[in-house]
């Protein structure tokens, strides 16, 4: 397809919600019934773990769970910030549950897991900001089910040492992510807790210290953002060495949290992810119902093919 067409998918009117009562028919979803979701509850329930699937209403749920793919969140369910797109909860959390990082391996195990994401809420109550705990998860999964590749996607750790992240980094998971979110402009009603480029320099700080492990990092459209700032996010990203970019249509949780301005069709998210591709990014996910965790580890098989086949056209060069 010429630039053309993709500039014109980028251009054409979206769906504003006012505009009708319901969701799109592309980012409708059908409810969970599936027994594979069933054993994945009870099997979260009776080790006492957390998910962001629940806590933040993934529309994937019913997909992912079937499958028995879950994205756990560490660190307890209770989040320490109140950023005005997500639905976990706020307040004061409990004391970090010291058989969390066994809990989360035996799931794994249990589940057959080649690839698990791990993501947390953020802690700002900590020291550390929770950075060890992520540490000894992914300890836990090296002794437990060492074939099993490790994603995580961690909070911003602002105000923290940098030791923190370095600790994790060099716990080796197989890919750091870390969301930005939405673009700059709009940090100050979206995100107004955590500050864009220092989201920006701790995934450059990752590469720094590990250049083997991949990072990832995404963005929520449908907030209002031009498209423009979007481009500008890909270059910014491509700036820190970022490998994988993920964008996903905003859904408002609650009456609560902001409104979603404006619904991006499926065309819109094909041409983004094309001139993502272009600016050289190994793996790229864009779509509506595309969330960090969504597929990962069929992506983290591709960005590792990509990886592999650029360092080896750089050898053959």
């Amino acid at each position: 397809m010429c630039v053309c067409a993709y500039v014109g998918a980028m251009n054409a009117p979206l769906q504003k919600p006012s505009d009708r009562a319901r969701k799109p028919d592309w980012i409708r979803v059908k409810a969970p019934t599936s027994p594979g979701y069933a054993e994945t509850r009870k099997l979260m329930r009776d080790l006492n773990l957390h998910t962001v699937c629940e806590e933040a209403a993934c529309p994937n749920i019913g997909e992912c769970w079937t499958k028995k793919h879950a994205t756990v969140m560490i660190l307890g369910d209770t989040c320490t910030r109140a950023c005005a797109f997500c639905n976990v909860k706020t307040g004061m959390p409990r004391p970090v549950d010291l058989l969390e990082p066994e809990h989360t391996a035996a799931a794994a195990a249990k589940m057959g897991l080649t690839h698990i994401v791990i993501t947390s809420v953020d802690r700002d109550d900590l020291p550390d900001g929770g950075a060890s705990q992520f540490v000894k998860v992914i300890e836990a999964l090296r002794r437990e089910t060492p074939q099993t590749t490790i994603e995580i996607l961690t909070p911003d750790f602002r105000n923290k040492p940098d030791d923190a992240v370095a600790a994790i980094v060099d716990a080796r998971p197989d890919v750091y992510n870390h969301n930005l979110e939405t673009v700059p402009r709009l940090y100050p009603t979206i995100r107004p807790g955590a500050r864009y480029y220092a989201s920006l320099r701790l995934l450059e700080s990752v590469k720094r210290r590990d250049p083997s492990i991949f990072t990832k990092s995404g963005i929520m459209l449908g907030l209002g953002e031009e498209r423009m700032e979007v481009h500008q996010v890909m270059d910014d990203m491509r700036s820190a060495d970022i490998d994988f970019m993920t964008m996903g249509q905003y859904l408002q949780p609650t009456p609560k949290h902001t409104k979603v301005i404006d619904f991006v069709t499926p065309q819109a998210f094909d041409a983004y992810a094309q001139i993502a591709r272009a600016k050289g990014f190994l793996q790229v996910a864009s779509s509506p119902l595309t969330r960090s965790s969504y597929h990962a580890g069929d992506d983290f098989a591709k960005m590792r093919a990509a990886r592999e086949a650029q360092l080896a056209r750089a050898k053959a060069d």
